[in-house]
Order: C-alpha cells, then structure tokens, then sequence
C-alpha cells in the first residue's frame, strides 16, 4: 500500500534581545547555572513581568519576513504545565491572539519549488534546562525568560528533505532580518516535528506523532525517516498509530515513546492577569516594513540576473549573509562578480572551514581580496602566488602587494629571463620532449611544471607556454 506523508514543525527561535522578555536579566550565553536570574524570571511570589518591546517588534518584523498578517491587538495567556525547568509552573504565551497569523515560507528541494503555509507565530518565554549528572540531576535557570517566538506551520510538507529546506529557509530568513542568531548548537533554534501517514485515496490527515526539541537538521532528518518508516510499518501490520510524544535517540537511531499526546485543554490556558495586551498602530507595522532587509531569495535571483553568477554560486554565498555581504563589498572594490564568487567559494570556504568559521573574525578585507584578484588580473603575480597571499591576509590581514614585496612573489614575464629556463628544461628532458613533438599533447605539462620549478613559480605561465610550443615546433 502507498500512503501519503504530512509534516509540520513548530520552530522555536531565540530572539536576539539584550534582555529576558518580562525582567531585565541578561541573555547571554556561557554563564555560570543560575547567575542570570531575578525574582521575576525564577518565579517568586509576587514578582511581576514587565513586557519587552523589542522581542515584540522582532516578532512583528519576523512576521512581516514571512508574508504574515499582523495582529494590531494581540494578548497574553497562561499556559499550566509542572516540569522541574518551569519555575512558575505556568509559562506565559499566546494562545487564541498571537502577534502573526498566516504567511509562508518558499522552499526548493531537487528542482521542485513549493510554498509551506504557516499557522500563527506566536511570541513567549523560554524555559531552564535540565543538567543530568552522574547520580544526580539539577536545572539552570539562565534560559528561564528568553524571549522565544514559535513559528507554527501547516502539515504541507511532505518529506523529510522538505522539513529540513524548510528549517534553513527559516534560519536563513531570522539570519538577514537580525531576529536571531540561530546557533543551533547554543539552542537558538529548535523544533517540535509532527508527523503522520495515510493511506492513498483517504482525505483525513492519519494520527500524529510529535518528536520535541531536537536541535539538529540531521536529527530532524534521521528521526523523521525514521518516524515514517515505523508508522508505516504498524498500519501495514494492521495496527493503529498512538497520537503521543517520541523521543529520537542519536545513539540507536530508534524512536521511543515518552508519553501520551496533551491536547490544548489539557494545559488549561487563561488570559495572563498580570500583562497588558500588546496594540500596535498601522504607523508602527509601516515603519518596520520599511525597514525590513533584501531576503534571502530576492538576493539569490540579483546575484544570478543582475550579476550573471550560476544558480549554485548565489546559493552558496546567500545561504551565509555575512558571506554575501563580504562579496558584495568585494565587488564594490572594482573585483569582477564571477571571479571574485571563484575566491569566496574555494579558498575563503577553505579556510573558513579550518576555523574561525565566522567571516567577521577574519582579519582579511574585502579591499585587499579585490587588489589581490587585480594583481593576477594583471599578472603581477600567478594564481599559484596569489593563494599563498591569500592565506597571509586571511590569518594575518595587510596589503597584498606589500606582501608580494616582502616576498619577492611577482610573476617573471621578461621573455628572455624565461627563455633560459625553457632551453634549459629542454636540455635535460628529452623524452617528454619527443613525445610532445610525436602528438602527446600531455607531455607539454610536463615541461611547463619544470619551467615553473626552476623559476620557483614566478614565471609567467602563458609565456612559458607560448615559448616551449615555439621552440618544439608547434
């Protein structure tokens, strides 16, 4: 039997904000358990939140990213649910009135373009994070507060390639808006994915699944192959699929239950008592669009269309937005768009790879990128040299013809300098001579690598080719 597969993800992102959403404890991340904490954010009796009005306009401004309507009146709820990383033992959010309805995301997977519609997003705080230590467990209270925006999506996709274009849509989108930093490693970024199959022909979606807080494209890949292939497997066996919560383990590549599924009445959601709605005027929402960035996919199409650079080459340098602004800024330093794109994509990626992977830690500068592709442009220097200059001003920053100075990397093109290194080469290489001159074009190679030898790389190429074809006859 085939059956038809439906996914939809709830992603949660970390706003970028200096404060915790109702107190003004610090965000950052890295801090000793517990040592970014107040009355307010730790729950105590008493204590009362104070709403932050950039994690709302962040919200707002992801909203308008995403093609949402914007709530102009938009409320706060209680959401009641007891876990040892939930101090009050309720979580503020927005249940029926959230700040965005609507909107969608545009994904490419193998060719196929597609829209994903989204639900709502809708603005609350974040939770602790449980610490599991030998004998002992305790919780770290520093997260408690973050304001954390969920980004709730209807069941279109269709595949587990498709969940995860769409995850890095949404990073990439959150990335050039300034919403977020999106460190999946710093948990910025995390999804709950629900998931169900049915049979070809039935119109009801089948039971869902939901797997909670993995961090991971792979782990939201892996476990839903996973998913899918289980469900599968239990309706083909005749049995009934469990809407309930799993857990997917790394380790065995399994799914496992946790518990059963909660409905939304299971939480008992109220009006929050203790916060004032959040009303915004046209005048704001206008503003903030005004102010909204070039997305990610307008900004691939100028690369390909007003720039001429391949579909692959704009996908490459847009998928990171300091990548892309640091080529732009190259290009506005006279470099050609397709070569400097040749620089960004093998060498910078190279190195980047190698670490400090964030282009903005590098000493490297998108003039001294330009005047290099200028000096091989004008065959100062041979490509050979210039990734060697590359890699100084990478790890070390400066001038790149100072440094081709200091030493002494500047391409030989006096011919006669060079034609002594080509009679000399063809003194003591007979047999790779004869075999060029008896039709094997390879051996010509050959004899250009050893002229390139003897000059230490500083001989002209081209030349060295021209001259070795003249001399040989050809």
């Amino acid at each position: 039997m085939n059956y038809i597969v439906s996914i939809g993800l709830e992603v949660h992102v970390q706003l970028k904000t200096e404060a915790k959403i109702f107190c003004g404890c610090t965000t950052a991340f890295g801090a000793d358990p517990n040592t970014q904490v107040c009355p307010i954010c730790l729950g105590y009796p008493g204590a009362m939140p104070t709403m932050n009005r950039e994690a709302v306009q962040k919200t707002a401004r992801a909203g308008l990213m995403l093609g949402c309507e914007i709530n102009r009146y938009s409320k706060w709820d209680r959401k009641s649910y007891f876990y040892p990383d939930m101090p009050k033992n309720y979580q503020i959010t927005q249940y029926d009135q959230p700040i965005c309805i609507g909107g969608g995301v545009d994904i490419v997977v193998d060719g196929n373009a597609k829209r994903i519609e989204l639900t709502r997003i809708h603005l609350e705080e974040d939770v602790g994070k449980n610490m599991h230590f030998t004998g002992a467990s305790g919780v770290d209270f520093n997260r408690a507060g973050t304001p954390l925006m969920e980004i709730v999506s209807e069941p279109d996709m269709s595949s587990p390639e498709e969940a995860v274009a769409y995850l890095q849509s949404i990073k990439e989108i959150m990335l050039y808006g300034g919403i977020s930093d999106c460190n999946l490693e710093e948990g910025n970024m995390r999804c709950d994915v629900n998931c169900s199959v049915r049979p070809e022909g039935q119109d009801a979606l089948g039971c869902k699944t939901e797997h909670k807080n993995l961090n991971t494209f792979k782990g939201v890949l892996n476990a839903l192959k996973r998913e899918i292939q289980r469900q599968i497997e239990v309706l083909d066996e005749g049995g009934t699929i469990v809407q309930e919560t799993r857990r997917w383990d790394v380790e065995t590549a399994e799914t496992y239950s946790m518990r059963s599924k909660e409905d939304a009445h299971d939480y008992r959601y109220f009006p929050e008592p203790d916060l004032m709605p959040v009303v915004l005027t046209d005048e704001q929402i206008e503003e903030w669009r005004a102010a909204l960035p070039e997305l990610p996919r307008a900004r691939r199409a100028r690369f390909v269309e007003s720039m001429g650079l391949p579909e692959y080459d704009a996908g490459v340098l847009v998928a990171d937005k300091k990548l892309a602004d640091f080529f732009e800024a190259v290009l506005e330093h006279g470099a050609p768009a397709k070569t400097a794109s040749n620089w960004m994509m093998t060498e910078m990626l190279r190195f980047l790879a190698e670490g400090p992977s964030d282009i903005a830690d590098v000493p490297i500068e998108p003039a001294a990128l330009a005047r290099l592709i200028g000096l091989v442009d004008n065959k100062t220097i041979n490509s050979n040299k210039a990734k060697e200059v590359f890699e100084v001003l990478f790890r070390e920053g400066g001038d790149p013809e100072a440094i081709v100075k200091a030493r002494g990397l500047a391409q030989v093109s006096d011919e006669g300098a060079i034609e002594g290194f080509v009679d000399q080469v063809i003194t003591e290489h007979e047999g790779p001579v004869d075999d060029f001159r008896n039709g094997k074009a390879a051996a010509l190679q050959f004899l250009v690598g050893q002229v390139m030898r003897l000059s230490r790389g500083k001989a002209n190429p081209q030349m060295v080719g021209d001259l070795l074809r003249d001399k040989l006859g050809q």
